[in-house]
């Protein structure tokens, strides 16, 4: 083990802070990413389905435009 305690390991020779700052900005990022990419799929769908759903109704007045 390259660190004698725990408190050692946590001040990671003076440079905790710049460390532990660096991967708290990385874990925020990939979270962002990650709630980013679920509403963008979210509004895709959802756009998806109003289209389908419009689609649907032209069609039928189609079909009942013709009798």
């Amino acid at each position: 083990m390259a660190f004698s305690s725990f408190s050692e390991f946590w001040a990671m020779g003076g440079y905790g802070f710049f460390v532990w700052l660096s991967y708290g900005i990385s874990a925020l990022a990939v979270v962002l990413y990650i709630v980013f990419v679920r509403v963008q799929n979210k509004k895709i769908m959802t756009d998806f389905y109003a289209q389908q759903a419009r689609d649907a109704r032209i069609a039928k007045a189609k079909a009942e435009e013709k009798l």
